[in-house]
């Protein structure tokens, strides 16, 4: 049994299955900054996750599957969270794009949507915008 199996809760369960694949993006250059180490302090609270889930999580040998939400404004708040930790160091690098493209076809996106998903948010995100912006833009 997984990890992640060890939780009833559906909701709660997609909840660290997301925080998990956040701090996958956060360590994905190696490393976790400061700033995005607060704001994935930020998302645990925001997430409920609790201290022991937030521990097992950030264990680099723990694998989290992607448990994609049903409706398309929650795969866009979903992605909105992974480009702020994204640019929490104001750049998004080469294994940060491979694991946002895969993150966002494992979202539910398809591989075209997916990309231009992307490249609308790295547009937005360089102005720092916040999510209900961001949703509008990108329905729009």
């Amino acid at each position: 049994m997984s990890f992640i199996d060890l939780y009833g809760n559906p909701e709660h369960r997609k909840n660290v299955a997301h925080f998990a694949a956040m701090v996958t993006l956060a360590a994905s250059d190696g490393t976790i900054s400061e700033e995005e180490k607060t704001m994935l302090d930020n998302f645990a609270r925001k997430l409920e996750i609790s201290e022991k889930e937030y521990k097992e999580v950030m264990n680099p040998d723990n694998k989290f599957p992607i448990e994609p939400p049903v409706n398309s404004e929650k795969r866009l708040e979903r992605l909105y969270d992974l480009f702020r930790i994204i640019f929490a160091d104001h750049f998004i690098d080469d294994e940060e794009m491979i694991l946002l493209k895969k993150y966002a076809i494992g979202l539910g996106f398809s591989g075209d949507s997916a990309h231009k998903v992307i490249e609308r948010s790295i547009a937005i995100f360089s102005g720092k915008i916040d999510f209900d912006d961001y949703l509008y833009l990108l329905k729009h």
